[in-house]
């Protein structure tokens, strides 16, 4: 009977820890980076973002599944932006092809999105797959 009671009690304490870790997944964040460097600047630059153009930046790899994911929702949300004035550019970063960028964002686990302004300000951060609501409300005002 004692094992079934420490077995529960294991359970019931994984899943709390569990949830606990989870529960940020997926919801776009305001950004806390410090101001671009020098090298950050370089680095973006270098992917893509120019600060031409408002963009989603998301770090997938080939192993990552929930990569797929995130992939379908940005393509989507950034498809429908697509007319506006200042339509949003999509960039995938492979993290194991460059994992510099990823440093330097403070990438720690995939998948994660970034969204920067039009002035190539980080301006939101998604850990997880984000909902395409959510992310067509945090870059919208950025494309007018």
């Amino acid at each position: 009977m004692i094992e079934v009671v420490i077995l529960a009690v294991t359970v019931l304490a994984a899943l709390v820890v569990g949830l606990l870790l989870r529960r940020n997944q997926g919801q776009v964040r305001e950004a806390t980076l410090d101001p671009r460097t020098e090298q950050r600047a370089r680095l973006l630059g270098a992917a893509g973002v120019t600060g031409a153009a408002p963009a989603v930046l998301h770090f997938s790899a080939d192993w990552c599944g929930p990569c797929d994911a995130v992939r379908r929702v940005v393509a989507g949300v950034t498809a429908e932006l697509s007319g506006s004035p200042n339509a949003p550019r999509d960039i995938e970063i492979d993290i194991d092809a460059d994992p510099a960028l990823a440093r330097e964002l403070n990438v720690l686990s995939l998948p994660t999105t970034f969204v920067f302004d039009a002035e190539g300000k980080e301006r939101f951060r998604i850990s997880g797959v984000p909902k395409a609501s959510d992310l067509r409300t945090a870059l919208e005002p950025l494309t007018v």
